[in-house]
C-alpha cells in the first residue's frame, strides 16, 4: 500500500515550463514579424491612379491631401459622386471649398459630406448607407498607404457585394525618405498593423455572430454620442 507521502509520479523535467513560455513568446514573436513584414507589402510606394472608372467615390479623412487627391479624381470623371467620409460636425461645404479653389463647382453640384462615422469601421458603414441609398454598385476608395489594408477589411466587410477599387495616397514623407529612418513614420505603421490586425480579427468573429465591439455609427443618430472638437475619424 503506498503511502500518502509517496508520489511516484512522474515529474516534468527542470525548466520545462520556462522552456515553454519562451518557446511560445518566440513563435508569437516571429508571427507577429511575418504577419508585420506581409501588412508592409501590401502599401504601395507611388501613387496610381485607378485602372477603371466607379459609381461612385468615397474618401475617408484624417490625412494630408486625401480629400485634393479625391476631388481630383472626381474632376476627371473617375466617379459620379464623392462622399467626403468622417467630415466634422461644424465643417461646411463652403469651409471644404475654400481650401480646394479649383474644385469648388463640384463641391455645389457632386459631393456629399459625411458628419457621422467616428471610425474607419463608421466610414465603412455610411458609405455602405449612400451606395446603397444610389444603387451605386462600385466605389474608389481613396485614403493613405497606411490605412489602406484596414480600410479595405472594414469596407469589404461592410459591402461584400461592392466593387471596391483603392486608390492609396501617398504622403510626401513617405516619398522622401524611408520609413525605417523614421521613428514616428515606424511607430504608425506599428500602430496601423495593430489596428488592422484587431479588425481582421473582429469581421472574422462577426461572421460567426460575434460582435465584441459594436460600432457606434450603426445606431440610430439620435442615440450616437457627440463627436469631440478634436476627433478624427481614423
Amino acid at each position: 500500500m503506498t503511502s500518502p507521502t509517496d508520489d511516484r509520479s512522474p515529474k516534468l523535467p527542470r525548466g520545462w515550463l520556462r522552456a515553454a513560455i519562451v518557446s511560445a513568446i518566440a513563435l508569437a514573436f516571429v508571427g507577429a514579424a511575418a504577419g508585420f513584414v506581409a501588412f508592409l507589402s501590401q502599401l504601395r510606394g507611388a501613387e496610381t491612379v485607378p485602372d477603371r472608372k466607379a459609381d461612385g467615390i468615397v474618401v475617408l479623412t484624417g490625412g494630408s491631401s486625401r480629400v485634393s487627391d479625391a476631388m481630383e479624381l472626381l474632376a476627371a470623371g473617375y466617379g459620379r459622386r464623392l462622399l467626403i467620409s468622417g467630415v466634422h460636425p461644424t465643417s461646411t461645404a463652403s469651409d471644404i471649398s475654400r481650401t480646394l479653389p479649383e474644385n469648388q463647382s463640384f463641391m455645389t453640384c457632386c459631393v456629399d459630406l459625411d458628419r457621422t462615422a467616428l471610425s474607419t469601421r463608421g466610414n465603412a458603414a455610411e458609405a455602405r448607407r449612400w451606395a446603397e441609398g444610389r444603387r451605386f454598385k462600385s466605389l474608389i476608395v481613396v485614403t493613405s498607404n497606411y490605412h489602406m489594408p484596414r480600410a479595405l477589411v472594414e469596407f469589404s466587410h461592410a459591402m461584400p457585394q461592392t466593387t471596391l477599387i483603392p486608390f492609396a495616397v501617398v504622403g510626401e514623407k513617405w516619398r522622401e525618405e524611408p520609413w525605417w529612418t523614421s521613428g514616428s513614420t515606424l511607430r504608425l505603421l506599428m500602430s496601423e498593423y495593430v489596428k488592422y490586425v484587431a479588425a481582421e480579427v473582429r469581421v472574422r468573429l462577426e461572421d460567426f455572430g460575434i460582435d465584441l465591439w459594436p460600432e457606434m455609427s450603426e445606431q440610430p443618430a439620435g442615440q450616437r454620442p457627440k463627436r469631440p472638437a478634436t476627433a478624427q475619424a481614423n
